[in-house]
């Protein structure tokens, strides 16, 4: 029989809300002609959190703790884009050591999450191994934070103002043979995985987006940086003390699920040279402005913006002069980015659209605010 005779008819299956490799609670409804995905849809708002409006019924100090739970893989950075916000509102100046500390605290939680990002996408491709590898070594930096606010996840650490304490006795010491350990660690991590040809067959040239693309789709973060753009909020809006720091911005050209692996590994190592430069730079002082107990911005509305660990994370901020904030908008990376899930996983294979959606490093606590 002629095989342009044979008929079959499309089916949709659901990929997920609980699918391990779905990072949370997201669906995505998969349209298939046998094995091949002819549209990939998701569905997201699970998670039922309105942590925005929320927001209208706290205190501008109530909310920080409401931040750690966006992304709570990058509690530290988002307490410090919400607090640059109130700061900005209020005009406070904070401290030249709380900076510091901040760049300290912000970049060991973007190595923490990018080792969480690692070890997932392991598990996506059926690894277990890197997985223990990089929670290993998250691990210590898990310990570092607990010493600095008595919290291992949801730190609550960067407030409006600074920080809600000095490092403690002993964090320089430990932070430092962190960092001296780290680049080994991650040499033995690249010999398992990132050089691995299992790895690599299984994402090299899967799931592209090309540079114009992922602009079009107002991609950030690793993802962009994966498909070629170097763009970092760190270096082309700069906040805090990362002006006076040397650091590169990491990319990729081939804008597939390597390229974007590769962005955050690479990543990694840059982060490590940043701590390093602020403790050697960390000066004596303050930690935190002197703000008052009960904060009342003047009426106004400001909009912040960081590079997190997925990418440029802001807050729309207005305040009509009370002590609540009269409104609040999360520019959450997570949720654009997954916008572009459908061009990528348009002609894949079934086991393919795993390695794409782990290739975002998406969390869905930032996608249902």
């Amino acid at each position: 029989m002629p095989t342009n005779t044979l008929k079959t008819e499309e089916i949709q299956i659901s990929m997920g809300p609980q699918h391990p490799s779905t990072h949370g609670v997201l669906r995505v409804v998969l349209t298939l002609d046998g094995e091949i995905v002819v549209d990939a849809q998701p569905d997201i708002g699970y998670l039922h959190r309105g942590i925005e409006k929320l927001a209208e019924k706290r205190s501008y100090l109530q909310f920080v703790t409401l931040t750690d739970r966006t992304d709570y893989l990058s509690s530290m950075l988002n307490n410090e884009v919400y607090a640059l916000a109130v700061e900005k509102l209020m005009g406070i100046e904070v401290p030249e050591r709380a900076e510091f500390i901040r760049v300290i605290m912000m970049e060991l939680n973007r190595i923490a999450s990018h080792l969480v990002f690692v070890g997932a996408f392991g598990l996506d491709l059926g690894a277990s191994t890197p997985f223990i590898y990089a929670f290993r070594e998250r691990e210590d930096i898990v310990d570092l934070f607990e010493m600095a606010c008595g919290a291992r996840l949801t730190y609550n650490y960067i407030r409006p103002g600074g920080v809600a304490r000095d490092l403690p006795a002993g964090f320089d010491k430990k932070c430092r043979a962190f960092l001296k350990k780290m680049p080994a660690r991650m040499d033995e991590i690249d010999d398992l995985f990132s050089k691995n040809e299992i790895v690599l067959i299984r994402t090299r040239g899967v799931g592209c987006i090309s540079a114009e693309d992922a602009v079009n789709y107002g991609m950030s973060g690793p993802n962009l940086r994966g498909s070629g753009v170097p763009f970092d909020v760190r270096k082309d809006d700069p906040y805090s003390v990362y002006g006076r720091l040397d650091f590169k911005v990491v990319t990729q050209t081939s804008g597939d699920c390597l390229g974007r692996y590769l962005v955050r590994t690479g990543e990694i190592r840059e982060s490590l040279k940043i701590v390093e430069q602020a403790l050697d730079m960390l000066p004596e002082g303050e930690y935190t402005a002197k703000v008052p107990r009960v904060l009342k911005p003047p009426a106004g509305e400001v909009y912040t913006h960081i590079e997190s660990s997925r990418g440029d994370l802001g807050v729309y901020l207005i305040s009509d002069g009370s002590t609540n904030p009269y409104r609040l908008h999360w520019r959450a990376p997570s949720f654009i980015n997954l916008a572009a899930l459908r061009e990528m996983m348009k002609g894949w294979k079934v086991a393919d659209t795993v390695a794409i959606i782990g290739s975002l490093d998406i969390v869905l606590g930032e996608v249902d605010r």
